[in-house]
């Protein structure tokens, strides 16, 4: 056996060391060479190492009438290794990338199965980094991007790890001949019409041909991206901090930031900023459509801009940027009657309405606004309900869903809002408690 071969097993394990103390290692097995590999080196592992309990994931994508016998063969494979398989199929969905879906399909059930204190393994190796680094160059990514992929990440409620991401695909091909594996070839891996594929069959070998140690440098520069992107991590969370500051509406349960804290600082440092605090709830525009952050930043002080997003969208109110996604970007459904109002009132997509105190007598109603509401506040007398949504700086996004409380055509209360929201002398108080994440928010 070869010296790479016997040093691999130590060095996988090095590279797991941080992990051994996870409740369960999952194994993402497509049956290629790549996870043959590493179910192998796993598998032979645990007969000798104290190891998490292992379990095989294949994923069924659907998309080639040969990939049906490929779970049987990855059955048959973790059967005579001794490790639990589970197959999942997918729906792939159709878009102008299958690459890519395919991927986000995969991924999504790999999400799916790994809880808390879980790792998911996959087998991308240091080959697979300098073809993500080549090809996202190309495609003209940032520091992020040209990171490539990282050697850990979330993922569901545990982490993705990539182990062999400093292993060579000729390491790799010489346990598997050493050990006589056998692989699943994927015909569409020969497909050059797909560009990691044209990369690694037409340009890669006439890099390496020039440059032999062309792979091995490729990957040396995506670690140090990788490092000049923690640095800017770094420096967007000393950015976040200052403008993370309280607002009067933090009740509303919204991400926001202070505007002045961000224009203080140069347009580099905004955009990492605020590309760090996107990320998790949005894809990240290109660079060419940046346009919406000049765009809302510099708006006139009464406009109302908005900055719409793949997955949301950035607005600007009270001197404030607010994330709004899902649910909050649904127009509000007629609320009507409030039967009981001692019990709480839950509103078609707007969260929760709750009268405590002594509550008034009825019949009530739940509305939303009009225009041309009018409020009696003892003893100011009848005020306009906008003049006096502008005198607490309610954001205009807000105003449409906040739930009026009437009793015939009075209006009796607007919840959350100081002197709005009950009877005199305190007698009864309205509240609202706006849509979360898990009513259909991202």
């Amino acid at each position: 056996m070869s010296q790479s071969a016997i040093d691999l097993p130590s060095r996988l394990l090095l590279n797991l060391k941080p992990w051994r103390n996870a409740t369960a290692w999952h194994i993402a097995f497509s049956g290629g060479l790549d996870s043959t590999v590493l179910l192998h080196l796993l598998a032979h592992l645990a007969k000798t190492e104290s190891l998490p309990p292992l379990t095989a994931i294949h994923v069924h994508h659907g998309l080639q009438a040969v990939a049906d016998a490929w779970p049987d063969h990855c059955r048959s494979v973790c059967d005579a290794l001794g490790v639990p398989l589970q197959v999942v199929r997918v729906q792939v969905q159709p878009g102008a990338s299958l690459e890519r879906a395919a991927r986000d399909a995969r991924y999504g059930a790999f999400m799916d199965v790994t809880q808390a204190n879980q790792v998911l393994l996959t087998a991308q190796h240091r080959d697979d980094q300098a073809e993500t680094l080549l090809f996202r160059l190309l495609r003209g990514a940032g520091v992020r991007g040209l990171s490539g992929m990282p050697r850990r990440r979330p993922l569901g409620g545990g982490h993705l790890v990539r182990p062999l991401l400093d292993i060579t695909r000729t390491e790799l091909e010489t346990y598997a001949s050493e050990n006589h594996l056998n692989w699943i070839e994927d015909p569409s891996n020969q497909d050059r019409q797909f560009s990691r594929n044209y990369l690694r069959h037409q340009v890669f070998p006439a890099l390496t041909a020039r440059w032999p140690q062309a792979m091995a440098t490729m990957a040396r520069s995506a670690a140090h991206l990788s490092e000049a992107q923690g640095l800017l991590d770094d420096l967007a969370q000393i950015d976040l901090s200052q403008a993370s500051t309280p607002s009067d509406f933090d009740w509303l349960g919204l991400p926001s930031l202070e505007l002045a804290a961000l224009e203080k600082l140069s347009v580099a440092r905004q955009r990492n900023a605020l590309s760090h605090w996107l990320e998790p709830r949005t894809r990240l525009p290109e660079s060419d459509h940046w346009s919406g952050w000049d765009s809302l930043r510099d708006a006139a002080v009464d406009a109302r801009p908005i900055w719409r997003l793949a997955d949301g969208e950035l607005h600007r109110a009270g001197g404030r940027l607010w994330w709004l996604s899902g649910g909050w970007l649904s127009p509000v459904l007629a609320a009507g009657e409030w039967p009981d109002p001692a019990l709480p009132r839950a509103l078609p997509g707007n969260g929760v309405l709750t009268l405590t105190g002594q509550i008034p007598d009825g019949p009530l109603q739940i509305r939303y606004r009009e225009g041309g509401e009018i409020m009696e506040l003892p003893p100011r007398g009848h005020r306009d309900l906008k003049r006096l949504l502008n005198e607490r700086g309610v954001p205009q996004f807000v105003r449409g869903r906040l739930p009026l409380l009437f009793k015939g055509e009075q209006l009796l209360a607007v919840p959350n809002l100081q002197g709005l929201e009950g009877g005199a002398a305190g007698s009864w108080n309205l509240h609202w408690q706006p849509p979360n994440e898990d009513q259909g928010l991202s």
